[in-house]
């Protein structure tokens, strides 16, 4: 698999791991706690339309009217004289957030009531709570039911009074409020506090939606009341709400229509301001049932004004009101206190306070209906471009890393990941909109890295297993262990040891070689080859060098170990046993084997230069035992060892040769044939080892004419005995032309 497809792979599955958690609850949930949070906190705070107004019943005002800290407990009457105050100042609309689920002294609820219907532009909040209704089914009713959420109603008087009424519920748990609900579906799709606010504030351009819609479709248009007066006077808001949505739900083409209408109204400023509100109101029915919220920054950053600095009692009427102008603006009425950590009407969100100040009820609903107002809710990018990103997310780092360096993929990938961050807050900053930070930076980005990393270590591991076992046919473990380390320079790896050289060499190779085409010679010789390999392994032996038909293999140990030189003898024996087998087998193609070994001290490492290196033993015994090998050829024997190699060796039968004397060197060498192991030693080579030592003996003391009887008495067991034979000719050599100088009974040999 090549690089770019290995990247194409991992970026895949990476882009898949990103959207497959996605799509799991948990996954959303990550991404909302954790990225939306942040581009909420990096931005901070924004400025909150100036058409809506808070009136908050705080501590203070409490203090000042010397009422219960508790709101749900003002009296009425109260409320009432806000009522009337803001209706004097011009409030396009009065939202009360308070439950008014309980009746207070007549006096004050019918006071509240009558300010209410005189304003006719008051809202109040109602409650929801869960029932269940019982399945009935063939006359009889189960005893399981199906739940359903309630609308719980203010009391009679103010519900009859006020122009509408809606529940806006939150949850009240120790989870942080990032959505509101729009239309309420557990409640059969009633609409939510924030939306009929709106609906009724929107009411000023009440006629030119209706037109728009009319335009659209004139049949639907008939079913809706035209005025805002017959709305109010009907107390039938909410059913026109619920009339607009049942129209989107089933014709959603009506609104669409109505939109595109809209950009055919003329550029006026007047226009301008007509067409955002319009935009506004039918985008609202356009909306999903739940939208995330869009903060506007920490508590109390919607304007604001405590309930003491709107209603004054008659006493404190020389203090300075409120400079706050509610002319045209939708008020919020409720418990809010920006400086309590113990309020009771707080709801966790991003931007609560680590005092535990959090965002009250009543400023998230001033927020929703802000957001409905500015048509500007936090809007996730759609379902497939959000999967387009995180499947190309994923590719993007599957190559990315696949290509570029460790250290250098994980710099770029914080780079590029700071560079989405920039791009992901300028559109949280400026349209809202949310792009997915959190699982492509904080989940894709580390599987992708460090999957490479598992994957580039894979890789390399493996390579280094076929280093390693490519290695492994031409140099000992030891050294292919380092090289698949990498610990140091091979070429500085030398190390002195005792070992022992074994030499093997095949004879008539170069006359086999002629007959065959090389493919052919080259299988054959990986099967001879095989044959010489497996005693050496078998043994512990380590095959250094194979050239033509020569293999060197090594024995080698920190100190002198008379075991390996064992190791090495039996290696050799099973050796010519086995090459012995083979040649039988090959009927005409026989490879006749020689072998030499001997033993001393040598240095293990590389020789070569420039880029070309051999590991090989270095050192005298490597020369001798070459020369062991090739002075087979001469004796006419198979395998001959130096006297260094069986020195207090036991178990084998071997027959002293005599000393030889190798072309170049000085020191003469102790050569025995080593025959067999000592308890496979026949009757017949014992007599021929007796009658071969004393022939020796007779030659050592140039009694050559004895000597010659001996050889012969050798060749009467064996009659062509090489090294028999030999020494036979020596000493008829030596008759006729006897030796000069000092005798000392070592052959001189002439020729490699």
């Amino acid at each position: 698999m090549s690089r770019l497809h290995k990247g194409l792979l991992l970026g895949l599955l990476t882009g898949i791991a990103g959207l497959a958690i996605s799509l799991f609850p948990f996954g959303m949930r990550f991404e909302e706690n954790t990225g939306l949070n942040f581009l909420f906190k990096s931005r901070g705070k924004r400025e909150a339309p100036s058409d809506v107004v808070i009136v908050t019943m705080d501590e203070k005002s409490s203090g000042v009217f010397g009422f219960n800290d508790d709101p749900s407990k003002w009296p009425r009457s109260i409320h009432a004289k806000l009522t009337d105050t803001l209706v004097k100042k011009g409030a396009a609309v009065i939202v009360f957030d308070v439950i008014f689920e309980e009746p207070q002294p007549d006096a004050h609820d019918v006071m509240f009531a009558r300010a209410i219907r005189d304003a006719r532009n008051v809202i109040l909040t109602a409650s929801l709570e869960m029932k269940i209704v019982p399945i009935e089914s063939a006359g009889s009713a189960h005893a399981d039911g199906v739940n359903i959420e309630r609308m719980v109603e203010p009391v009679f008087v103010l519900k009859d009074a006020a122009a509408a009424q809606a529940p806006f519920p939150l949850p009240k748990v120790p989870a942080r409020v990032s959505q509101y609900w729009t239309f309420k579906k557990g409640a059969q799709d009633i609409a939510t506090l924030p939306v009929v606010a709106f609906q009724l504030y929107a009411f000023e351009v009440y006629s030119d939606f209706f037109q728009n819609v009319k335009a659209t479709n004139r049949s639907l248009a008939e079913q809706l009341s035209e005025g805002r007066d017959a709305v109010v006077s009907s107390k039938n808001v909410e059913k026109l709400i619920l009339n607009f949505r049942n129209i989107h739900t089933e014709k959603p083409y009506v609104i669409n229509k109505a939109l595109d209408k809209l950009n055919e109204m003329d550029a006026s400023d007047s226009n301008q301001w007509k067409r955002r509100r319009l935009r506004s109101l039918l985008r609202m029915y356009q909306s999903p049932s739940s939208r995330y919220l869009n903060f506007y920054g920490p508590p109390g950053n919607i304007s604001t004004v405590s309930y003491c600095e709107v209603v004054q009692r008659p006493e404190d009427q020389k203090t300075p009101l409120s400079q706050i102008d509610f002319k045209g603006k939708a008020v919020f009425v409720g418990y809010s206190e920006r400086l309590r950590p113990d309020q009771k009407d707080g709801f966790l969100t991003v931007f609560s306070q680590p005092t535990g100040v959090d965002i009250s009820g009543v400023e998230i609903a001033a927020t929703a209906f802000s957001n409905i107002l500015e048509d500007m809710h936090v809007e996730p990018v759609g379902s497939y471009r959000r999967y387009a990103i995180f499947i190309a997310c994923g590719l993007f780092l599957g190559i990315f890393c696949r290509f570029l360096p460790t250290i250098v993929s994980g710099i770029a990938i914080i780079g590029v990941g700071a560079l989405y961050v920039v791009f992901a807050q300028f559109y949280f900053n400026n349209s809202a909109i949310w792009y997915p930070i959190t699982i492509p930076l904080l989940v894709q980005a580390p599987v992708a890295f460090f999957g490479t990393v598992l994957w580039k270590y894979a890789d390399t591991h493996k390579e280094r297993k076929h280093i390693r076992r490519a290695f492994g046919y031409y140099l000992p473990n030891t050294v292919v262990d380092q090289l698949a380390k990498n610990v140091g320079d091979i070429r500085t790896g030398e190390e002195n040891v005792h070992g022992t050289c074994l030499f093997t060499d095949a004879g008539k190779y170069t006359t086999l070689s002629e007959t065959m085409k090389p493919a052919e010679l080259s299988h054959f010789m990986n099967n001879y080859y095989g044959v010489l390999f497996e005693p050496v392994k078998k043994h512990g032996g380590i095959v250094i060098n194979v050239v033509g038909d020569s293999m060197l293999a090594v024995w080698a140990t920190g100190k002198p170990d008379r075991s390996f030189r064992q190791k090495a003898c039996l290696a050799a024996l099973d050796i010519e046993q086995k090459a012995s087998t083979l040649n039988d087998s090959l009927k005409g193609l026989e490879l006749p084997i020689r072998i030499g070994l001997h033993s001393g001290d040598m240095l293990l490492g590389s020789i070569g230069a420039m880029d070309h290196y051999e590991y090989r033993p270095i050192g005298d015994i490597v020369n001798t035992a070459s020369r062991m090998e090739g002075l087979n050829k001469y004796l006419r024997t198979r395998l001959l060892v130096s006297k260094e190699v069986l020195q207090d060796l036991d178990g084998f039968f071997a027959r002293g040769l005599g000393e030889f004397r190798f072309v170049g060197k000085s020191n003469p060498t102790a050569v025995y044939e080593l025959v067999c192991r000592v308890e496979d030693a026949t009757d017949s080579e014992k007599q021929l080892d007796n009658r071969f030592m004393n022939a020796l003996e007779h030659y050592r003391l140039q009694s050559f004419p004895a000597a010659i009887d001996a050889w012969k008495a050798c060749l009467d067991i064996r009659p062509q005995y090489g090294p028999a034979l030999y020494y036979l000719e020596r000493c008829k050599k030596y008759l006729d032309s006897p030796p000069q100088g000092v005798w000392d009974g070592i052959v001189h040999l002439n020729e490699k």
